[in-house]
């Protein structure tokens, strides 16, 4: 039997995710009765946090099998510690990283396409060093444009194709790992907005309408898990910083990506005031097109102290 790729069983999980959430607002106790939570929130220590969250989820082997190829794709393409908020904690991603190891996957990769100098963001950022110890070739920058295959976006409305890390292509398993923080551009950066650090031209989304891109991009980049580091919150001043940082001390999880973004933006100031999920129209449009659910009213929400 011809083995299916990526892209198809993308297409396939998005069909079953569509019918699933249908069956929820139908028999929403039940659903809610018989599942795992539909989101996991966790406050305490980044560690201790992201295994937590991950347990509730079903744990780390519900979604990496034996022999799989991760990508996990952190916010590591700023030249900054994990005090400006800028990248992921580095604590989360060597977390996500070790369960993923535990849970026997061939290969565990952390990937992102630097926006400041590759060295100085993989030496500041901390998250080479912390995931030194599981294995010194786990973390890299990809920038170069060879690196990078085309493909094109099937049901796109604005990006209709983009060059992809081919080991993003060839992985089993894709983890977002993003730092929660405002952006200029498209409100927040969350784990959809991410997704622009796996492909090498994301300057061509900021001359089309972005929130409409990062949807087409979701599409075609959909996580099968999400597990949004919101220990420190960019609030203001995003992607890059300065800015005001919140210290929620907080761990967001979910196997739908729209729903986690849905709940980070709910949950915390932004510019200095609240925000609905609806408000942020690349999320909108997201849930539109049935790639994942921003209606977190209505979906199973657990939350833990650790």
């Amino acid at each position: 039997m011809k083995p299916i790729s990526r892209r198809a069983f993308l297409k396939y999980k998005l069909t079953s995710a569509a019918w699933i959430a249908g069956a929820s607002m139908l028999f929403p106790q039940r659903a809610m009765a018989e599942s795992t939570p539909d989101i996991a929130v966790i406050k305490g220590d980044p560690e201790a946090a992201v295994r937590k969250a991950v347990d509730m989820l079903g744990g780390m082997k519900a979604f990496v099998k034996s022999g799989d190829r991760v990508v996990i794709k952190p916010n590591m393409s700023f030249a900054s510690g994990p005090a400006s908020a800028a990248n992921t904690h580095p604590e989360v991603v060597r977390t996500i990283a070790a369960m993923c190891l535990d849970a026997d996957a061939r290969r565990v990769l952390v990937l992102d396409n630097p926006l400041a100098p590759a060295e100085q963001c993989l030496e500041q950022s901390g998250i080479r060093d912390a995931c030194r110890d599981l294995d010194q070739d786990m973390v890299h920058m990809v920038s170069s444009s060879g690196r990078f295959t085309e493909v094109t976006i099937e049901g796109a409305q604005t990006l209709s194709k983009t060059d992809v890390m081919r080991e993003v292509l060839n992985a089993d398993v894709l983890i977002a790992a993003p730092v929660a923080k405002s952006h200029a551009g498209a409100g927040v950066s969350l784990s959809m907005k991410g997704m622009m650090g796996l492909i090498y031209n994301r300057r061509i989304m900021h001359r089309l309408d972005l929130h409409t891109a990062i949807a087409d991009l979701a599409s075609l980049l959909t996580a099968d898990l999400t597990v949004i580091d919101a220990t420190r919150v960019l609030s203001t001043g995003g992607p890059g910083g300065p800015g005001k940082v919140l210290t929620p001390d907080t761990i967001i999880a979910s196997r739908d990506m729209v729903a986690a973004d849905a709940y980070a933006i709910s949950a915390f100031e932004w510019y200095g005031r609240s925000y609905s999920p609806d408000q942020v129209k690349h999320v909108r449009l997201a849930h539109e097109r049935g790639l994942g659910r921003m209606d977190i009213e209505n979906l199973s929400v657990q939350k833990r102290f650790v």
